[in-house]
């Protein structure tokens, strides 16, 4: 366990911190008290009060990680990427009683690149926060920015990953599967089961075309390739792991965890990460 940076950073320059399991009233009580003027919350996961909510003098406000009112919960990031998304944002918003509905203040956008996965969009979305709240500081810290209400008709929801999310379906088509991997390379990972063993799936490549293979079926173009059927195109298998060993590259793999032509591999429903 260690210190995250804002916390580590704190702690260098003799700021107090308070570091509940769970905010309460303590800390309501503690903010009005030290005459907190803004708080700020991002991919914080406990429900706040509203009475600490409206502690700080200018409000509470949130760096959530799209751009509402679309993917409001607590998977925006993910769910982007495996649905295909060209473009996403952090959104600066007033934190309401309601999940992530609060009046929106401004929006940065951040394109997604096509080798974008799931741990490096968020890393491009936490540079992005950094020009979004030197546009708004100065307005928020003296109350005086200007917000903007959600339009709800166009709101989605995404929900919390489980691990589950990372089976794959190869009855969808290639191009769905893909970014899948690319959307859970952090977590939860992707896999499949073969031979009564679970293998990862690091990265893949979409293959338009593979003959007649099945959904499912093992495609093998070469002693080094693995190419696995879907129900449009196929998917070649960059990078695999076994129980225990490393990921590593599909040609190593195979070395030692041969794989045969025609063979079926195991497929589960893919799961809807949207929440209706």
């Amino acid at each position: 366990m260690c210190s995250n940076p804002v916390k580590a950073w704190a702690g260098e320059n003799g700021v107090k911190i308070l570091d509940p399991i769970k905010p309460l009233e303590g800390e309501v009580t503690w903010l009005r008290q030290e005459g907190v003027v803004l708080a700020m919350v991002m991919a914080y996961g406990h429900i706040l009060s509203s009475a600490l909510l409206d502690a700080p003098f200018a409000g509470t406000f949130n760096l959530h990680g799209s751009v509402l009112p679309a993917y409001r919960g607590a998977s925006p990031v993910e769910t982007a990427l495996a649905q295909g998304e060209k473009e996403t944002g952090v959104t600066l918003m007033r934190v309401v009683s309601r999940m992530d509905a609060g009046p929106i203040v401004d929006t940065e956008i951040t394109p997604i690149a096509p080798d974008d996965d799931g741990p490096r969009l968020r890393e491009k979305l936490s540079v992005a926060c950094v020009p979004l709240l030197r546009r708004n500081l100065p307005a928020l810290l003296s109350g005086e920015a200007a917000e903007t209400s959600q339009n709800e008709k166009k709101a989605t929801y995404c929900r919390k990953l489980r691990k589950e999310d990372g089976a794959l379906d190869f009855s969808a088509p290639a191009g769905a599967l893909a970014r899948r991997v690319s959307a859970f390379r952090g977590w939860p990972g992707s896999w499949f089961d073969v031979q009564g063993v679970r293998i990862k799936v690091g990265s893949v490549k979409v293959i338009e075309s593979c003959g007649e293979t099945l959904p499912g079926q093992v495609f093998l173009p070469s002693s080094r390739e693995v190419f696995i059927g879907t129900s449009k195109g196929a998917l070649s298998l960059l990078e695999m792991q076994r129980p225990g060993g490393r990921m590593m590259p599909t040609s190593e793999f195979l070395l030692g965890f041969p794989l045969s032509e025609g063979e079926l591999v195991g497929s589960q429903t893919l799961s809807k990460l949207l929440i209706p």
